[in-house]
């Protein structure tokens, strides 16, 4: 167990020294994911899909751009799925009668 700790957080450190501007984003993007399965959670079941959207679509943004930058096609392909989605379902909301 403590090794593989280890080399989980080493792993961690080669991320962070391969492109730290990468690691920041995608660091930002897995914020965002978390914070939004948390209000998702905390606020069902009637979460605000107003503002909680365009968070969703910003997160995935940012790990499109995480996924192209390491040349992940299926990342990015997930990415651009549910970017698509989320600008769906965001329309959705702001039509709804």
């Amino acid at each position: 167990m403590k090794n593989t700790l280890l080399k989980s957080f080493q792993w961690i450190q080669e991320d962070w020294r391969s492109d730290r501007g990468r690691f920041v984003i995608e660091f930002v993007a897995w914020i965002i994911s978390i914070g939004s399965a948390f209000t998702m959670a905390y606020t069902a079941p009637n979460p605000p899909l107003i503002w909680m959207y365009p968070v969703w679509a910003f997160g995935v943004l940012l790990y499109g751009w995480g996924a192209w930058s390491r040349k992940s096609f299926s990342m990015l392909a997930n990415a651009v799925i549910l970017f698509m989605l989320d600008c769906w379902g965001y329309y959705n909301v702001l039509t709804a009668q």
